[in-house]
């Protein structure tokens, strides 16, 4: 497990972000103290820790004051928030999250839980930009975060009996796919869930998702306007809700425009490049006069564009290529990915609020719309 941030403080300074693991702090980044005529006193090695009376006395207000607004803010005024941070900032203190959690019932943890491989975590670059979003919004709402791994049967039990032990207060469930033996052990753990996509449970579980259908017609519906007519798709797992959604989109779209479906211009993926690319071949064996393809994410649009190059079509003159997601990978493709923006910074957000803020009202659903990019590619 990995946590970052600092847990339940409250200071008139930037917090200190780290990454913490059980060999040792893998990166921190540096506090940035806002304008004060004294500088922070930290407490030195043999000086007592400063406490919440410490706080009161300096900024002249009752414990009471101090103790409304490390827990919340309710009840006080702008004028004593001013003094209570400067005073913060003076003396040093830092909350004791123990003490709190006592108090409160929260832990002031936040799990983002992927029940993938973990080489998945690092290949996928969508894992990538969640967790960055993840990690700010959770930072923002002075939280922690632990990542968790659970895609054996040992990481799951573990994973459950942690989450079942009230160590967080939520779950953000990545990449989950539909019948994920995990779901219902969460359900019965009652720890509040916001999921990505729809993975099931929705009675149970928050989910934040994109709008992978209207994303995919507008990607088939731009093909069919600059004139393409036969449109393959390679198309993600079926037991996903990106990977249903945006191959109903796909047919949703052909249909509209009257045009027939045929189902050896679809072949299926599992989000890598890899299996981009092995579609790709298949599509070419099976119907060589194909000239655009919609690929159901980015990673693998960039696998069907080397076999295409291999293969002497070039892009966007002999085949159309479109994806979906508009991660970094797409501008760097040659030539450039068009592909439907997938707004995964918003998406992080939106989990994070649910989860923080609407925690005792789930289930609840947000769908958050995608937007057509158009570059080189077709």
């Amino acid at each position: 497990m990995l946590r970052t941030g600092p847990i339940g403080e409250s200071e008139s300074v930037t917090k200190p972000h780290s990454i913490v693991s059980d060999h040792g702090p893998v990166a921190s980044l540096q506090p940035v103290v806002t304008p004060d005529r004294r500088a922070p006193q930290r407490p030195r090695a043999g000086r007592r820790r400063p406490t919440i009376h410490d706080v009161a006395r300096e900024a002249g207000v009752s414990y009471g004051t101090v103790s409304r607004f490390l827990n919340g803010g309710k009840w006080v005024s702008a004028e004593a928030r001013r003094s209570i941070e400067r005073a913060i900032s003076r003396t040093g203190y830092t909350a004791n999250p123990h003490a709190r959690s006592l108090v409160t019932g929260r832990s002031g943890s936040i799990a983002f839980l992927l029940p993938e491989p973990q080489h998945v975590l690092f290949e996928d670059p969508n894992l990538s930009i969640l967790l960055r979003g993840v990690t700010q919004a959770v930072s923002d709402r002075q939280l922690a975060l632990i990542l968790m791994i659970a895609s054996t049967d040992a990481e799951r039990d573990r994973v459950v009996e942690y989450l079942a032990g009230g160590h967080v207060d939520g779950v953000l469930l990545i990449s989950s796919h539909n019948g994920d033996p995990l779901l219902p052990r969460l359900a019965a753990a009652d720890v509040p869930v916001v999921a990505t996509g729809r993975p099931g449970f929705e009675e149970s579980i928050g989910t934040v998702t994109a709008d992978d259908f209207a994303g995919a017609r507008s990607a088939v519906d731009h093909l069919l306007r600059v004139g393409r007519r036969r449109i393959a798709t390679i198309t993600g797992p079926q037991d996903t809700s990106g990977g249903t959604e945006r191959l109903r989109g796909f047919r949703q779209s052909l249909a509209s425009h009257d045009r027939s479906e045929d189902e050896a211009l679809i072949e299926y993926g599992d989000w890598s490049r890899d299996s981009g690319s092995a579609a790709m071949r298949k599509l070419l064996d099976r119907c060589p006069d194909l000239d655009a393809v919609f690929a159901a994410n980015d990673l693998m649009a960039a696998g069907a564009l080397t076999v295409l190059r291999d293969a002497g079509r070039i892009v966007p003159d002999d085949v159309h290529l479109v994806g979906f997601d508009d991660t970094g990978l797409a501008e760097t493709l040659d030539p450039p990915l068009t592909t439907v923006r997938q707004p995964l910074d918003r998406i992080s957000r939106e989990m994070v609020r649910l989860i923080t803020e609407n925690a005792d009202s789930l289930p609840m659903s947000v769908t958050i719309p995608t937007k057509l990019i158009i570059r080189e590619s077709g």
